[in-house]
């Protein structure tokens, strides 16, 4: 096979989309065939139990510029964007969902807005196909995300943009095993603008992202991302403290008035209050520390390769 050095790179992450590849291959090889010879796709399939690595298999054989990876097991969609930009090697790297919603027609509009000197060009949802309530549900993930962790995050915008081979080699760098695009991209910075997309319809398929599965990426993004959920107990137990104090300042009083006849309530209170916030305090301040030494001592890789093809 004659070797070429990709332009262009499209890495999308795949998961029980067997009845959707055909589609999406025949639109990017389009889409990328419009802005040059040059490019890749790569599809990484993400441990699914339907037939969705055997129609890639079948892509692959004909035709070189499509590369294939399967995991070991379901790790998750970030996690197999992240082993699709290792493998990536163009100068622009497109990453995109599977499912069609976000469009292969799009990425020359990306394209040709990140050559006015955008690092990363996100595309933005205006008009999302979804559901009312998954809008919803969407919207409060990213409140609730954009709150604990400190980062402005638009409920607009997921995984689809094009992003420039000097913002994704500082990403890869990055050794937290848990994986979340859109926290690496906040994270890394550049030069990065929106572009108004067109949204599509889900193809008669449920997304794979469930309510459960969604709150739990939003506790795991926040422990890995943040430390403001253990400032805030700090705050917390500081809080008490004060607390504390006054009300030792207000039952002195008291029993100075000659108002407390109980024996020992006085300094049981106060020591109650007290002590309580100060525990809460100095836990606070050990979950700092013991977060950050679990941080740079986790080695655990984000995912396994069990496959690839035309890698």
């Amino acid at each position: 096979m004659e070797s070429f050095q990709p332009h262009l790179t499209v890495v999308s992450p795949v998961y029980h989309a067997e009845s959707l590849l055909d589609e999406l291959i025949e639109r990017l090889t389009q889409s990328l065939g419009s802005l040059t010879e040059h490019y890749e796709i790569i599809l990484v399939e993400d441990g699914g139990k339907d037939g969705s690595w055997k129609k890639i298999e079948q892509h692959c054989l004909k035709n070189p510029k499509i590369q294939g990876i399967q995991l070991s097991r379901n790790f998750g969609q970030h996690a197999a964007i992240t082993a699709g930009l290792e493998a990536a090697q163009g100068e622009w790297i497109i990453v995109m969902d599977c499912d069609l919603q976000d469009q292969p027609e799009e990425i020359p509009a990306l394209y040709q807005k990140a050559q006015e000197g955008n690092e990363i060009v996100l595309a933005s949802r205006i008009q999302r196909q979804d559901q009312k309530h998954i809008q919803y549900l969407s919207k409060l993930f990213y409140r609730f995300l954009s709150c604990l962790s400190e980062t402005s995050y638009d409920s607009t915008i997921a995984n689809f943009g094009i992003y420039h081979r000097t913002v994704i080699n500082p990403m890869l760098q990055l050794q937290n095993s848990l994986r979340y695009f859109p926290s690496m991209v906040n994270w890394v910075g550049f030069q990065k603008t929106t572009l108004a997309v067109e949204h599509a319809e889900r193809p008669n398929r449920k997304s794979s992202y469930t309510l459960r599965k969604k709150f739990r990426l939003a506790f795991d993004i926040l422990l890995s991302y943040s430390d403001k959920p253990l400032r805030l107990i700090v705050a917390f137990g500081a809080s008490v403290s004060v607390l504390a104090f006054s009300l030792a300042v207000y039952i002195v009083y008291r029993f100075l008035q000659g108002k407390i006849f109980v024996l020992g309530y006085a300094s049981l209170a106060i020591s109650i209050a007290f002590f309580s916030g100060v525990i809460i305090s100095v836990l606070g301040i050990l979950g700092l520390y013991i977060g950050k030494i679990f941080e740079s001592s986790n080695s655990k890789p984000a995912f396994l390769i069990r496959k690839k093809i035309n890698g």
